[in-house]
């Protein structure tokens, strides 16, 4: 018998997994170009050249035994010493190489830091709509996963009702942002009246209440889209970042934490997320990508493709008759469904070949995720099946 605990994961297992292996079966069916998949947010830009030039450089000329062996837990000192040069630079901070760990992708790095910080019992609160697997990874700990309702006018963070559940159990906030489903990015101001929240709460409760921050789709943002970078507005911010997104590594698992100096015990926490780093079996993160990436600090994606596919999708969309609000990074549409069940209505959608994510998975029934960082040629393809889905709506209304 497996555990009661992996019993449950397994039952609830990830509905996004499910359609993207639905996905493989149904193009052995129809054929690849004749599915629709928008299930998965796998980048599908190409990483930027400078990557596969730092992989062959690096493989060809420098100490294999130094490149693929192992480090401090941490991670490679001069990777990280590079990683807060480049933070330094960017934001106006003032990081060092011990305010940095090295993580096994975005993931690996929020496992880590609950890891260090939760006591069973305690509560770890979350913004609906909110990224799944927050719920397993609290879980993993023994955490209460505490979710904020949405605010489904601009589903930015409901503060009143943060304010309101917000107890002494509570040691963690986990904000997302750009946020994944819906794309939305959260304001400076928004930013300051959260904080201002916490610090209160903090005062009131004599409590420490770390603010984790996700932070996967940082550089994806269209326009003049201004993303804050949090620990200039909250102590007790901890970052947890991936190049899954902005080097379109995301099978490379590959990111870091950020612990400022400024946090509450500082000292035992990055000790403690050392060692955590360790105990959890990630040892460390992957040598030859830490390598990798510190030479690609200064390289990005190409975020014009997937502004093309947003304008395209949402377009088109709004077009139809659709719902949704046009998201500002990222590379979801968080649409409104057409009826109140969000699961029949991604059935109905399978079978016209369109595979998305039920809204239910990220906490918020009665809308459906659409990943469109696809070709433009699915996005296309897809176009009338979406119309026609529509229309069937709309036809079994008017009967």
């Amino acid at each position: 018998m497996i555990s009661e605990k992996m019993s449950v994961m397994v039952k609830n297992s990830s509905i996004t997994r499910a359609m993207f292996e639905e996905g493989k079966r149904l193009a052995a069916i129809y054929g690849k170009e004749n599915v629709y998949d928008f299930s998965l947010g796998n980048p599908s830009v190409q990483p930027p050249v400078s990557v596969k030039e730092a992989l062959i450089d690096i493989i060809s000329n420098e100490d294999t035994t130094f490149v693929h062996g192992y480090m401090n837990n941490s991670g490679y000192e001069d990777v990280r010493e590079k990683i807060a040069t480049k933070l330094n630079q960017v934001h106006g901070t003032s990081f060092h190489t011990n305010n940095i760990i090295m993580t096994v992708g975005a993931a690996g790095g929020l496992n880590v830091i609950l890891k260090t910080l939760i006591n069973p019992g305690d509560e770890v609160v979350t913004f609906a709509p909110f990224f799944g697997e927050y719920k397993n990874y609290a879980d993993n700990y023994d955490a209460k996963l505490v979710v904020i309702s949405p605010d489904k006018e601009t589903f930015l963070p409901n503060l009143k009702e943060l304010e309101e559940k917000l107890t002494k159990a509570t040691k963690a906030i986990i904000v997302n942002t750009p946020n994944n489903p819906t794309g939305v990015v959260y304001s400076e101001e928004t930013i300051i009246e959260l904080s201002k929240v916490l610090e209160k709460k903090q005062q009131e409760f004599g409590t420490n209440i770390y603010l984790i921050s996700d932070e996967p789709y940082r550089e994806l943002v269209y326009g003049d889209v201004f993303v804050p970078y949090i620990t200039k507005y909250y102590r007790n911010t901890i970052v947890g970042y991936s190049y899954s997104k902005s080097l379109s590594l995301p099978g490379e698992r590959i990111g870091y934490l950020v612990i400022p100096t400024e946090v509450d015990d500082y000292e035992e926490i990055f000790a403690a997320a050392s060692v955590a780093t360790r105990i959890l079996g990630y040892v460390n993160a992957p040598s030859l990508i830490q390598r990798v990436v510190a030479r690609c600090l200064d390289s990005e994606v190409d975020v014009s493709v997937y502004n093309e596919n947003r304008e395209l999708l949402y377009g088109s969309l709004k077009e139809y008759g659709y719902s949704c609000a046009k998201p500002e990074g990222a590379f979801y549409l968080f649409v409104k469904t057409l009826e109140e069940d969000d699961k029949a209505f991604c059935e109905k959608a399978k079978k016209h070949n369109i595979l998305i994510v039920p809204g239910s998975a990220f906490g918020c029934p009665g809308y459906c995720r659409i990943a469109y960082c696809v070709s433009k040629k699915t996005i296309e393809g897809a176009l009338p099946h979406f119309k026609k889905l529509y229309e069937e709506y709309k036809e079994a209304e008017a009967k």
